[in-house]
Formats: structure tokens, sequence, C-alpha cells
């Protein structure tokens, strides 16, 4: 969705970086650069000039003037003012003293609100609520069936009593499901509401009867980051005649210019609660201000990546493997295995790369990554015997041909992935240390013939590891992650202002997940 803004603000940024001192030229040329890179991207106007002249009246200030490094405090500016623009802090749903709390949608027709609904009372669920789907659009032609569908993968109870398609009073569908919910022990009642093409009277009318007969808790503007501006008019148009407290950005993964996501939140004045970008019911994210600005920055997004991980990795499996580095056990096939499955879970590894920082300048390398590689990498595993997972030195040639014929692959690959596991054992030996446990592999490698002849005592395993770019691991982040495949420079990404400090990239070599295979 921001893939051309980021381009752009990174073409920006990229000219301020090898100044030493910054002149009124400077910042005017940079901010007029700016307000054209927005205006592209669609933004509204108003939101526009304000945005501009916060920045330049920062970037004159002393915090630029001062600073040692001018370029980078002008980033620094442009991305607190973009979190700003975003809506600063994030907010949570408000939930009623006295359940249930009542949720209400609105939007226009197409903008994704039965799927929305969908997806916030699978996210409710997974907090420990137990949601209630209400049908009440009942002029949609199969609405109440798209619902229902969604609900019961969700597996949430839909109250539908009317069979919809232009049959049945919504207002008093939605006011029957608040009873239906009390009766039933469901603490948060969700109301999917009937849009229009257009606004109309019509639409609004009946909105408003639905919000008085329910008295919501939150009214959700479900809103379409792909429309433009017109989404933004609509918004308005609901704040004014229905009360709107929380938007919900939908389609974030389309390839529009984003425009109005960065608009809505200062126009209307309501926060931006959620984010959909997809068509299965995981595809839901709490919106939060300041991560998406470093996405739009090309900063990455550390935190949501290690949120991620930690719902794909389950408590059992990272016990299991703190077990592991503590008591300086092997680190097996099987291990791996696992490890990989939970990676997969978190979604396409493309996504998954692109929240790290820096990798938004290598966005034609991501582009190429292809998951199917990972697939194949979990077929030869699993063409292997359980004695030959545990200790893959007894895998001799005809055991290598045997491997690759069963997984559909050739020998080399089997042998590729047998070196780069060697590698990850080796990594695995060390994360004991470099996660702060106790023990971990550093007993054993003291014991290491090979080590010793490089010379290492075994005393500063955590150093090792940051020579050789592994940088540690993220606080929180689950011990385990299998090493991505070795080959790219970090070098070559040029600068990597925004990166923490001592931050390292991961080693990955593309090459190996290309999308057009050779061969």
């Amino acid at each position: 969705m921001f893939d051309t803004l980021s381009d752009r603000l990174s073409g920006i940024f990229g000219k301020l970086r090898g100044k030493g001192r910054l002149t009124d030229t400077d910042i005017d040329a940079t901010a007029r650069e700016i307000r054209l890179a927005l205006l592209e991207a669609d933004v509204a106007l108003p939101v526009v000039k304000a945005f501009i002249g916060r920045v330049k009246e920062r970037a004159r200030g002393s915090e630029v003037s001062q600073a040692l490094n001018p370029a980078q405090q002008v980033i620094k500016i442009v991305h607190e003012e973009l979190v700003g623009v975003l809506g600063g802090e994030h907010r949570r749903l408000r939930f009623a003293k006295q359940p249930p709390t009542v949720i209400m949608l609105a939007g226009l027709q197409g903008s994704g609100k039965t799927t929305l609904a969908g997806k916030l009372s699978n996210w409710l669920k997974t907090q420990g609520h137990q949601p209630l789907l209400v049908a009440a659009d009942l002029q949609r032609p199969n609405a109440v069936g798209q619902l229902q569908v969604l609900g019961g993968r969700a597996g949430v109870e839909v109250f539908a009593p009317e069979p919809g398609n232009g049959v049945g009073d919504p207002v008093a569908v939605a006011k029957a499901s608040i009873e239906h919910a009390r009766r039933s022990a469901r603490d948060v009642v969700i109301v999917d509401t009937a849009g229009r093409l257009g606004i109309d009277a019509e639409m609004m009318a009946q909105a408003a009867a639905i919000r008085d007969a329910v008295d919501p808790d939150e009214v959700i503007f479900v809103i379409d980051a792909m429309v433009g501006q017109d989404a933004v008019r609509t918004a308005e148009a609901f704040r004014d005649g229905v009360g709107i407290t929380g938007v919900v950005l939908s389609k974030l993964d389309g390839d529009a210019r984003g425009g109005a996501a960065l608009s809505v939140r200062q126009v209307t004045g309501e926060p931006i609660l959620f984010a959909s970008t997809g068509e299965k019911l995981s595809d839901f994210d709490v919106f939060h201000p300041d991560r998406m600005a470093s996405r739009i920055l090309g900063m990455g997004d550390m935190l949501t990546l290690i949120e991620q991980a930690e719902q794909a990795f389950d408590a059992d499996q990272k016990e299991k493997m703190t077990a592991k580095l503590m008591g300086g056990e092997q680190f097996t096939l099987e291990d791996f295995l696992d490890q990989l499955i939970a990676v997969r879970r978190m979604g396409p590894i493309a996504n998954v790369l692109a929240m790290m920082p820096g990798m938004g300048q290598m966005k034609d390398q991501l582009a190429e990554v292809d998951d199917k590689h990972f697939d194949k990498v979990t077929a030869i595993i699993r063409s292997m015997t359980p004695g030959e997972r545990t200790n893959p030195k007894i895998i001799n040639g005809s055991r290598r041909a045997r491997i690759a014929n069963g997984s559909g692959v050739t020998v080399m690959d089997v042998n590729q992935l047998l070196n780069r596991f060697a590698e990850a054992q080796k990594m695995m030996k060390q994360m004991g240390g470099m996660m702060g446990l106790p023990g971990g592999g550093r007993r054993k490698a003291t014991k290491s013939p090979k080590n010793k002849r490089k010379g290492n005592k075994g005393g500063n395993r955590g150093g090792g590891a940051r020579q050789r770019g592994g940088g540690g691991v993220p606080a929180g982040f689950p011990g385990g992650m299998p090493q991505l495949p070795p080959g790219l420079d970090p070098n070559a990404l040029g600068g990597g202002d925004g990166l923490p400090p001592g931050f390292k990239l991961p080693k990955i070599d593309f090459n190996k997940l290309n999308k057009r295979e050779k061969g």
C-alpha cells in the first residue's frame, strides 16, 4: 500500500545523509519534496499543509541546528510528525462496565464490513472474549449467509433470525440481539449493518436507528483504504450523521497509494483502531501509529514481528527449546522442522522479512522470495527417518539419494540443507549465552578440538556471534528460530539510518529463495 510513498521518502532522506549542516535552502527543498510525495500518495491537502508546516518549523529550530547529525534529526522529526498524523498512541477498544459490550460497524457497501466483523470476532475470541455476531445487513444479497460462514470459521455464534435479501427489520434484529447475548452469556456483540454504494438519507437514517436501539459502546467506521479521498469524505459524513468513535482500515494489502489511511485520523478526529490486510480471518492487526510510521519510512516493524513470533511459537515449544539451550542438548532436524513450521505460521516469509529494519531498501529482492523454498526444505526433512533427523551424520550417499527421491528434489538440494543445518546447530550452541541463559552450549563448546585450534577458550560465545552478524536475539523473541540462508551483505543497505544501535541485519541468500528457480 505505501511502497510508492516509502520509495519517495527514502530517496529524499538519502540526499540529506551526506550533508554535515542543513541550510534553510536544504530544509525548504526537502519540505517541498515531502509535500509532493504526500500529495502523490493522495493525502488530503489540509493534512499535507499542516504536516509540512510543523516539519519546517521544527527543522529550523535548535533541535536540528545543534544536532551532531542534522540529517538524522530531520528524519526523526518527520517520523514523529507522521506518528502524530496517524493518531499518536494506540487506543484500545472501550468495553462496557456491564456486559455485553456493543460494537456497531458502519460503512459503505463493499468496504469490507462483513469480513471485518468475522475477523474482529475471531480476534476477540483469541483475547478470551465470547463474541456474538449479529446479521443486521438484511439488504445486500447473501450478506446473512456470508456472515454465517465467517462465524462458522471463527467458531463464533451468529444471531440471524431473518433471512435477509430484503426481508426483515434490521433495527428489530439489532435490538433483539442484546437480550439474546445476555441470555447466552456473550460479553461482546458485533452488529453488522447495511451499506450503500454511496451516501444517502435512507442509509444514514437506518444506521442512526440501529445506534439508538442498541446504544453501542463503539461505532466503528470501516474504510476502504483503496478508495482515496472519497473515503475521507464518507468518514466525515458518517461522523456527522451517526457519530463514529473509531476507524478500521480495510484492504491495506492493496496497491493503492494509501492517502486515505494518512488522512482519515486527522480529518475525522477519531482514532484508527485496527487494520485489515487480506481475506483470511487472521489477516487482522491492531493499529499502532508508531509502527505504521516506521514501516512507511522503511525502518521496519520489529515489535509486530516479535508479537507474531510469540503467537506462532506455542508455550510448550518455547519451553522445550529453552530446556535444550540450558541443558546443552543437541539441536536436531526434528527441532529445525518444528521451528520452520512455526515461522511459516507467521505468514508469507517476504512479509516477515519486510518488517526487519533496513529491508525497505531491498524491495526488489523481497519480491522474489518464494515460500516454496521452505516447503521444499520441509519435504526433505519429512523424507528422513527419525534416526536421520536426530543424527544427520549417518546420512551417507545412498541415504541422500533416497531422501532426494522421496522429496522430489536433487541430491544437491539435500546437501545444501544439511550444510545449512550444520551452521544452525553451531548457532544454537551459542544461543544460550546470547539470550543470557545459564549454561547453554558453552560447556560442550569448550570440549571441541576445532574451537581450541582457533584459540577460542569458550569464554566469549556471545561476542563471537556478534562478529558473524548474529546481532543477538530481540527481547521477547522466542528461542530456536532456524537460521535463514546466508548471503546478504548488510553493508549493501547503505547507512542503515533509523536502526537501533548495534543492530545487525540477518544474512539472507535471496538466490536460494528465488521464485524463478533454475533448472
